[in-house]
């Protein structure tokens, strides 16, 4: 009996939250009941072709003219958008590409990345997005894993390209100088098929509609690979109300424009994108990052979102007063963070410069969104990522598998939503209880329910019988006034089994001592969390989102 009410139970949330989503959708523009065939139309191509295909395609019918992306060779509409992708999965289907097959991805922000993906939707091809931080011998491995026959590039990774097998079709995405010709002397084996680039391939062929696929062909997307070679995490969107999980707790609108500086292979970039595309808006897109650029691009665009992680977040804030006064950021009503933990030093420093406009994504790869903290969830207790949007739910469990409740009780954080992965490309999946799926991170709950992430599973340090997250000393660290950056690792002690060295990043121009640092931890936290060790370093090892490579300080 009592697991009938339970079903019962979770029948009637589910219900609810569906109520909740198609409420949410209607308040962002994305749902317009006044058009049921508009609807139905566009929740069949999505079907049809996926979220992001699907979601160019009902953008081209709703706003054909309108501008959907803007990138360093210009402006793009909707209808160019749909256009194009149409053009280069007839050229890619001509080179015999086929349903089911696989497109590795190696490129910067621009247009040609979001044609590649289009285009393999279309085609009913799958696209892996490769990290453009990879090492060679990363990129042979992934290659070879995920089944890639065919990658598109941009010129400057010909070196890592060079070396995979001869039978893997090349496409050209962006030449160094996109007025000059493809440089193939600069390709050592002569048995390699021609280079071909994608401006060639869209232009010279027919750009109408192709029939859809049987399947739509999916997107795959790598975990981090902090410590090993990046997971294929494929990307599924089970349900049309999926995107609610984003607009209950960020408040996009529809017909504005968004600068997207995180990088597109990576989950936080793409569901913004996604986001954007969905809601008719402008996507405004950088091929690097440069954070005067950043500040330049939300001013000639009025932009009112902008999507970075943390590192880069840090960058835009360093610039000198002089410079961010050049530029009118008064725009921005959203500054979405996402990709690695956020400091509440830095979150404070954000708020100060940009207004209460800050919303901390927490989520991963696998499990998508897990909580959104909202500028008002960060007024009320600066470095939570708040709470769960509809459709999401968090829980903590101990290692007994026991679910944890109550206030600032740490335990393994555990997501369940529309959007998490259903296991790794190369077999395997996470650790799931009660259907949620193990985040591999420690947290706890405040007594209003706010979720806080205490640290990495795998980086608890235990010194002298006590349990220490380095995140915590590293927060108290970055508030120090002559501290830019911090990391904390354990390493052996004879004595108690481990002790906490600390990694200091010092602001330029101060002057610090070791005996300064661990003063200011020790003001702050307990005697046991000070660290013994203390190396001032120029920079942290982090990734391209931002996440700290922790095995490198070892």
């Amino acid at each position: 009996m009592p697991d009938v009410f339970a079903r019962v139970r979770q029948a009637a949330s589910q219900v609810t939250d569906a109520f909740r989503s198609v409420q949410v959708l209607r308040e962002a523009g994305l749902a317009r009941f006044t058009r049921p065939d508009e609807m139905l139309r566009s929740v069949l191509a999505v079907r049809q072709l996926g979220p992001f295909a699907g979601a160019v395609k009902v953008a081209a019918r709703r706003d054909p003219d309108a501008i959907g992306l803007v990138d360093e060779l210009g402006e793009l509409s909707f209808s160019q958008l749909d256009r194009r992708s149409n053009a280069l999965a007839r050229a890619w289907r001509s080179t015999a590409l086929k349903p089911g097959d696989v497109i590795g991805l190696l490129c910067r922000d621009h247009r040609w990345f979001l044609d590649s993906i289009f285009a393999a939707a279309k085609l009913g091809a799958r696209a892996v997005l490769l990290n453009t931080g990879f090492a060679g011998r990363q990129l042979a491995d992934v290659v070879a894993r995920e089944g890639i026959v065919g990658i598109v590039y941009d010129q400057e990774f010909t070196p890592l390209v060079d070396p995979l097998p001869a039978t893997i079709r090349r496409y050209l995405a962006w030449v160094d100088d996109p007025t000059a010709v493809p440089d193939r002397a600069r390709v050592p084996d002569r048995n390699a098929p021609e280079l071909t680039t994608l401006q060639r391939l869209i232009t010279e062929t027919d750009d109408t509609d192709l029939p859809a696929p049987s399947e739509p062909g999916g997107i795959v997307l790598l975990t981090s690979g902090t410590t090993g070679i990046p997971k294929g995490a494929p990307r599924q969107v089970r349900s049309a109300l999926a995107a609610a999980e984003f607009l209950d707790r960020v408040p996009y609108r529809r017909n504005e424009a968004t600068l997207i500086a995180s990088p597109l292979f990576h989950a936080t970039g793409l569901s913004q994108f996604v986001m954007q595309l969905a809601l008719a808006c402008i996507t405004v897109l950088a091929r690097r990052f440069d954070p005067e650029r950043v500040v330049a691009l939300i001013d000639r665009y009025r932009c009112t979102g902008l999507v970075l992680v943390p590192t880069m977040l840090q960058r835009v804030l360093d610039l000198d007063e002089e410079t961010l006064a050049r530029y009118d950021t008064s725009s921005l009503r959203i500054v979405f963070s996402a990709g690695s933990a956020l400091s509440p030093e830095l979150g404070n420093r954000a708020t100060k410069a940009f207004g209460e406009v800050l919303y901390n994504l927490y989520g991963s790869t696998e499990v998508a969104v897990a909580t959104v903290a909202t500028p008002a969830d960060w007024r009320q207790a600066p470095g939570t990522v708040g709470r769960s949007p509809v459709g999401c739910r968090v829980r903590l469990y101990d290692e007994n598998g026991n679910q944890i409740t109550g206030p600032d009780r740490q335990g393994r954080i555990f997501v369940g939503s529309g959007l998490t992965f259903g296991g790794y490309t190369g077999g395997g999946t996470k650790e799931e209880i009660d259907g949620l799926l193990d985040s591999g991170d420690i947290g706890h709950f405040d007594a209003t329910g706010l979720l806080f992430i205490d640290g990495r599973s795998d980086d608890m340090i235990v010194s002298g019988g006590e349990n220490v997250y380095p995140g915590e000393v590293e927060n108290i660290l970055v508030e120090h006034e002559k501290i830019s950056d911090a990391a904390v690792i354990g390493v052996p002690d004879a004595e108690f089994g481990g002790r906490l060295k600390a990694f200091v990043v010092p602001q330029p121009g101060t002057e610090l001592t070791p005996e300064e640092v661990r003063g200011y931890v020790k003001a702050h936290l307990a005697r046991f969390k000070v660290p013994r060790d203390v190396a001032f370093i120029d920079e942290l090892p982090r990734n391209s989102t931002g996440k700290l490579l922790r095995h490198k300080l070892r």
